[in-house]
Order: C-alpha cells, then structure tokens, then sequence
C-alpha cells in the first residue's frame, strides 16, 4: 500500500548545496567590499601567521590597487553566484 505524500514543513530538511552557494557568495561579496574599502588592512591581517593564507595575500601585499581590483571581481563574481540560487 503507498503512503500518501506529505508537503514539506519545517522539519524537513532543505537541500544543503545552495546554502552553501548562498554562504559563500556572501562571503565572496563581503570580503571583497573590505578589501575595496580597506586594501592594506585587510591584506595585512593576513599576510603573516594566518594557517597558510600568507600565500593567497603575497600578490596584494603593498599593492592595494591591485587588491582593489580583485575586489571587484569577487564582488561581481559573489553577486553572480548569488542570482544563480532560485528558490
């Protein structure tokens, strides 16, 4: 005998992938907000003893016109992730 289907209520658990999406173009777009406004500071809270981050940062440190630059793109690419997330 089939069971008859239930909607969804609010126990039911909602797919994991576009929160994580979702999590990560808000980072995407908020780290690249701080590194637009603030470059050198933010790439100098990174650029020693960071658990291996220091390699990520070394293209940035005293170059915040670069840093600038890819803000930009992590911004438009974060706001890009975001608008491919439906609900």
């Amino acid at each position: 005998m089939d069971r008859p289907e239930q909607a969804p209520d609010a126990l039911t658990p909602a797919p994991v992938l576009p929160r994580v999406a979702e999590m990560a173009a808000i980072f995407m777009v908020g780290d690249g907000l701080v590194g637009l406004v603030q470059p050198r500071r933010h790439v100098d809270l990174w650029k020693e003893r960071a658990l291996g981050a220091e390699v990520t940062v070394r293209p940035f440190v005293d170059r915040p016109g670069r840093r600038r630059l890819y803000a930009l793109v992590q911004i438009a690419a974060g706001l890009a992730l975001a608008a491919r997330q439906r609900g």
